[in-house]
């Protein structure tokens, strides 16, 4: 979605609201496809003393399997965007990623920073919870859901400890 900002272009202070959806459905991470509904997005353009800031909140349900315990999951998950938009960069190195350029009137182009928004805001690893046990990995049971029965593997340089533990 192409966003015209020549409205707000030469009025210091003003505000442009938005309301839009993204289709991330074939966004791929970590071999999965996590969003399976549409991104909303809602938020403003303001025009501080020339500087042409969008402050937004996304937010989607992601589908996911967790990197841990391998359950799937379903989690609502939010997060702010605060970006800048500019028609030209003195130094392009020194850009960061939540500056931006517009296109050619006026134009910002939401999809592509609500895009890279979503994608920087994703966590490198999907949990079902940031708290996740995981799987044990000789029996393969969800600790989530309790212990396993399986002793600790000892460590073979401190076995003869264990052996001392015995006698007792």
């Amino acid at each position: 979605m192409l966003l015209g900002l020549s409205k707000i272009m030469q009025k210091p202070d003003s505000v442009l609201p938005f309301h839009t959806a993204l289709d991330l459905h074939d966004l791929q991470f970590g071999g999965s496809f996590p969003v399976q509904e549409p991104v909303s997005a809602e938020g403003t353009v303001r025009n501080t003393a020339g500087v042409l800031v969008l402050e937004a909140v996304i937010s989607t349900n992601l589908h996911a399997v967790c990197d841990r315990c391998a359950a799937p999951f379903e989690r609502r998950v939010s997060w702010p965007v605060h970006a800048v938009l500019t028609r030209s960069l003195e130094r392009e190195d020194e850009a960061d990623e939540w500056t931006f350029l517009l296109q050619e009137g006026d134009m910002a182009d939401l999809d592509e920073i609500l895009t890279t928004a979503f994608v920087l805001n994703m966590d490198s690893k999907l949990l079902c919870k940031p708290d996740c046990k995981g799987i044990c990995p000789r029996c393969g049971k969800n600790l989530n859901e309790g212990a396993c029965s399986c002793r600790p593997e000892i460590d073979p340089r401190l076995a003869v400890l264990g052996q001392l533990l015995k006698d007792k």
